[in-house]
């Protein structure tokens, strides 16, 4: 298993295809729960339908697990990207801006288009292709703000100095929690 592994963190090509099929595994997943109609997104920004924010929540709860495991066993080894205040307020603006205007987040845009939804196919994938070209243009001006509030590569085992599993359990148990109260409520 070893040089197995050690033969793909060397392939880059491989990863690429992991990624590329892992995306399409969650895109049809999305599709299968709904999450890329148009009308399943508004509703829960009008916080009318939970679908949504149950697929995110369940995916976060597999996923944490899930690396934490192949972290555990000594698969994957992690890189956290040093973050700031400025980044998340820039790419919230820019994730909101997008989403209001075309009522799709970017994964639920290549869910959608792979449907064949022209709105998505049309405006979503345009406009990520503007935006990432408009941004890529600006970024010379962002550099100030998106270094405002830098608060390093931390996660939240390294906050709490703890291990990681004392960190990841919790968290899933609340998700979960959180996942039966909206069943059980209807939402």
């Amino acid at each position: 298993m070893d040089l197995l592994l050690k033969n793909l963190h060397a392939n880059k090509k491989a990863q690429l295809g992991l990624g590329f099929f892992a995306g399409v595994i969650f895109g049809f997943l999305l599709h299968k729960g709904g999450a890329t109609k148009y009308d399943v997104i508004i509703g829960q920004l009008l916080l009318r339908d939970f679908t949504v924010v149950k697929i995110m929540l369940s995916a976060v709860v597999v996923g944490m697990i899930g690396i934490h495991v192949m972290k555990s066993l000594g698969w994957v080894r992690f890189h956290p990207k040093v973050g700031s205040v400025g980044m998340s307020l820039l790419g919230g603006l820019v994730f909101g801006v997008g989403f209001a205007v075309l009522g799709y987040c970017p994964g639920t845009i290549a869910g959608a288009a792979a449907n064949g939804y022209l709105d998505a196919l049309v405006g979503g994938i345009l406009g990520i292709l503007i935006g990432t070209g408009l941004f890529a243009a600006l970024f010379p001006r962002f550099k100030r703000i998106l270094v405002l509030g830098r608060f390093g590569d931390i996660t939240l085992p390294k906050l709490f100095k703890a291990n990681h599993w004392f960190v990841v359990v919790p968290v899933a148990a609340l998700i979960v929690l959180l996942l039966v109260w909206l069943e059980s409520s209807g939402l």
